[in-house]
């Protein structure tokens, strides 16, 4: 069974190999010991902490095979983007130059550095193994930590925001990159994506152009580039969006790549999410629609997909192993929410 539950140390060789084959542009995975240990280090103080609003905390999740020990995916939130440095992006604006005298008026797509976003909840270091793509336990790696959301809302902000990895090829190199960032670095784009993830991508985005780019002046690959998601990333674009994200008004300072937004309370997995008691029976059978369900604990968090048959204000019947992988009992309560 595969099982979500917050990183620890001892799985720290474990997410290095999956961080060593994560996309170019993920820099919350670096393919570092150091770096990752770090992250981990920091998940474990942040999932002991008593919190009562949204600050320095940074939540790192796994998804575990139960049978193995093995790693299939990892996924994390950040509860304040910005909280300790800016939280860089590039605004999609529209600016009006009219001439009165010469009947003309035109409107021009530009983009302005900001960081709008800052404060703001922030989902990442999504990966899981290419073979559990379309499948439940993608969903699980991704939609697992809403439901870790729903369960404490006072941890994380009003909304929520993720970067999506734009569009790059096979040598590492990005239309997007290549005609705005690395005219101000003597980097390609692959070697910028590094270093951010060794260092921090604010002391990059602080020598970027502070005002407009018209989006006009840029070569066309580069405007096409725009919005558009890197193939890898397009399993975690598509579950984010069928959970109400949107897109359109910002993307990411380097790749381009589409950064999505949503109101916390209108994501699907938190709204339709329900709690429900907990009955569990022997030699229970399965059921036939998948479910997410979660214990709604903080160090002991634990979620998984189960196939029930499960009909609302009605107790929710699992077997012993499922109640088991869920550290849960009679007399306690699961949210599920369908996948």
């Amino acid at each position: 069974m595969l099982v979500m539950r917050p990183a620890q140390m001892a799985d720290l060789n474990e997410v290095q190999r999956l961080a060593a084959d994560s996309p170019i542009g993920v820099t919350s995975l670096p393919d570092d010991a150091g770096r990752l240990g770090d992250k981990i280090a920091v998940s474990e103080t942040s999932f002991a902490a008593e919190v009562s609003f949204n600050g320095e905390e940074r939540y790192f999740f796994v998804l575990e095979d139960s049978a193995t020990g093995k790693l299939a995916g990892c996924s994390a939130i950040v509860a304040s983007a910005g909280y300790s440095e800016p939280f860089y992006s590039f605004r999609n604006e529209t600016f009006v130059h009219a001439s009165r005298e010469l009947k003309i008026h035109n409107k021009i797509h530009v983009l302005s550095l900001c960081h709008d976003l800052t404060g703001n909840s922030l989902l990442t270091s999504f990966y899981v193994l290419p073979e559990l793509i379309g499948t439940p336990w993608a969903e699980l790696n991704s939609r697992g930590r809403l439901l870790f959301m729903a369960a404490h809302p006072e941890r994380f902000a009003e909304s929520v925001v993720t970067e999506i990895v734009g569009q790059s090829d096979e040598q590492g190199d990005s239309p997007f990159w290549d005609s705005i960032g690395r005219n101000f670095f003597d980097l390609n784009y692959a070697e910028a994506e590094r270093l951010c993830g060794l260092k921090s991508r604010t002391f990059l985005a602080e020598l970027m152009p502070h005002y407009p780019i018209y989006v006009p002046l840029l070569p066309d690959k580069a405007q096409e580039a725009m919005g558009q998601v890197h193939p890898r990333a397009q399993i975690t674009f598509d579950i984010l969006m069928r959970e109400g994200f949107e897109t359109e008004h910002y993307i990411d300072i380097f790749d381009g790549g589409p950064t999505l937004h949503a109101r916390t309370s209108g994501i699907r997995s938190i709204a339709q999410s329900q709690v429900v008691a907990v009955d569990v029976q022997a030699g229970t059978a399965g059921g036939t629609r998948p479910y997410l369900v979660c214990n709604g604990q903080l160090q002991e968090f634990r979620a998984v997909v189960l196939e029930l048959d499960w009909s609302p204000g009605q107790p929710l019947v699992l077997s012993i192993e499922a109640a088991d992988a869920l550290g849960v009992g009679d007399e306690d309560s699961v949210r599920l929410v369908a996948v």
